[in-house]
């Protein structure tokens, strides 16, 4: 396992640049869109792809590679 597949709150406030308590409800609003697909969630942590995609990070990141 290369990549890490869940981001926690720390990792999601650093990439951004925000608070931790910022972050957490980024965190819950992404989760709870995940529940909504119908996916399973785990609290305080969030799928680092879909984490990206919503932030439109993973098409700059493929690029820089």
């Amino acid at each position: 396992m290369g990549e890490r597949r869940f981001m926690n709150v720390e990792e999601v406030a650093q990439e951004l640049g925000i608070s931790k308590s910022c972050a957490y409800k980024i965190v819950r609003e992404l989760n709870q869109e995940l529940k909504q697909q119908g996916y399973l969630t785990v609290a305080g942590r969030v799928n680092t792809d879909y984490f990206q995609k919503k932030v439109c990070y993973s098409e700059a990141r493929k690029e820089r590679k």
